[in-house]
């Protein structure tokens, strides 16, 4: 059976092996989680364990993300790693010290083509106030990439990319949700805690598929490999942004199904998603994740998921045998 349910964990609580089975224990009492079709755990509260639960699930190929009271992302605990290849490292290595450049462009360009794709939807649905944006988008990104950039100038058209996006919001989105300016550690705001979570769950799925590949996470190419983090999966991610995290997000507004006033901390003033908001926003994340659409290359379907490791193999292909990196595009479902 193929292991492809995501567990989502909101309580405080315990989590143990009993039996052959996953216990999660609070004062609700005692609620069991199936490994054979599980793939990845999330906790997102205080969940407390010990080493024998790790290498219970270790064993069955979990993967456990973790997340504090406030929804902070903490760290993630995954199976001891199969898919190392030494080569693949080295060769990696060099691309970022030969290619970095163009593989950083290719990911600002993929970017840049698919907000140009999800704002066009509300262009056409009569929002024409987007038309300079969409010029942008389409005409000058294009041009500024073809010159000679340094990383840190292609990191800078990368900025002004997500700013220019985030200010159309205010054309069709409710005034509750428009964005003033990108805040991160707090979130200050509705559509900042919205933001800031749907980034760190994507975050977290790339880490899972790059996992699934032979590809070192630490070696980056457009953020620095330098900061810390699994600073591939923010690579690869950045593409994925505008399809999966913000068409969520603008379904869930557009709709009504997310209100602040319903739907976030007021006592943290309504920067946080309460517990309903984060199970509505989780459903329909996972939904848009695991979409399917006949991929035109592979003449088969499949989800958005798993496109996240195809750009994985998309990458290693582009180390291994110098073939052109293209991230996913939205407009070509590829």
């Amino acid at each position: 059976m193929a292991k492809n349910h995501t567990r989502y964990i909101f309580s405080m609580g315990e989590l143990k092996r009993k039996d052959n089975s996953i216990a999660f224990v609070n004062e609700k009492g005692n609620f069991y989680i199936p490994i054979e079709d599980t793939r990845e755990l999330y906790c997102l509260n205080e969940v407390s364990f010990n080493t024998k639960f790790l290498d219970f699930i270790s064993r069955a190929r979990i993967t456990l993300h973790l997340f504090n009271y406030h929804g902070n992302y903490s760290g993630t605990f995954y199976p001891k790693d199969t898919y190392i290849s030494g080569d693949l490292t080295i060769k990696q290595s060099y691309a970022f010290v030969e290619n970095r450049l163009v593989i950083a462009k290719s990911i600002v360009l993929a970017i840049s083509k698919n907000i140009h794709e999800v704002l066009y939807h509300y262009y056409r649905h009569d929002t024409k106030e987007l038309k300079p944006y969409l010029d942008w988008l389409k005409n000058d990104v294009v041009k500024f990439l073809e010159k000679e950039l340094t990383i840190e100038q292609t990191m800078f058209i990368e900025g002004q990319i997500w700013h220019r996006f985030y200010d159309s919001f205010k054309h069709f989105l409710p005034e509750d949700f428009v964005m003033n300016k990108r805040v991160k550690r707090p979130p200050d705001n509705p559509i900042n805690a919205l933001v800031s979570f749907g980034n760190t769950l994507l975050y977290t799925k790339t880490i899972s598929a790059i996992h699934q590949t032979h590809l070192n996470q630490s070696i980056s190419f457009l953020h620095s490999p330098r900061e810390g983090r699994f600073s591939l999966s923010l690579d690869l991610s950045e593409a994925f942004k505008p399809i999966i995290v913000f068409k969520t997000i603008f379904d869930l507004v557009g709709r009504k199904q997310l209100q602040v006033a319903k739907h976030f901390d007021k006592d943290l003033n309504f920067a946080l998603l309460n517990e309903a908001g984060k199970k509505i926003f989780i459903n329909a994340f996972e939904t848009r994740i695991n979409e399917t659409f006949m991929h035109p290359k592979l003449k088969r379907k499949v989800s958005y998921k798993q496109c996240l490791k195809l750009d994985g193999y998309k990458l290693i292909k582009h180390i291994l045998e110098e073939r052109e990196f293209v991230p996913f595009l939205l407009k070509e479902k590829q």
